[in-house]
């Protein structure tokens, strides 16, 4: 279904409408929003504005990031390095890291394995 959360079992195709997800980000003032959720995988909507701190802390699952928009500096594993729109980040599970001096509003695709790492 198009613009709708989808859920294990209940779905085998969905088409997500970016603006609506935005729009549902915004209204729920959160930074992050969950839209789909799988046995095997899991993706949200990351945004974070011009000049805001990101509290992330690191997770349990393997993530990649899809810069939608937007600039900043990511710090993981000690290093800090620019991202920019259309950079894809991969992220080890366990592994710190956060958005830095982020200098553009930053709009994120962001991507969970559900497969425990090894």
């Amino acid at each position: 279904p198009r613009n709708a959360q989808a859920e294990p079992d209940s779905t085998r195709v969905a088409v997500f409408a970016r603006a609506d997800l935005e729009a549902e980000r915004a209204t729920s003032n959160r930074p992050y929003l969950p839209f789909l959720t799988t046995p095997t995988l899991r993706a949200g909507l990351y945004e974070l504005s011009a000049g805001s701190d990101d509290g992330q802390q690191p997770h349990d699952k393997d993530e990649l990031y899809y810069v939608l928009d937007g600039t900043a500096t990511l710090f993981a594993d000690g290093e800090r390095r620019p991202v920019v729109t259309g950079d894809v980040v991969f992220i080890a599970a366990h592994v710190e890291h956060r958005f830095e001096d982020i200098s553009d509003d930053l709009s994120l695709l962001v991507f969970f394995s559900e497969a425990d790492p090894e």
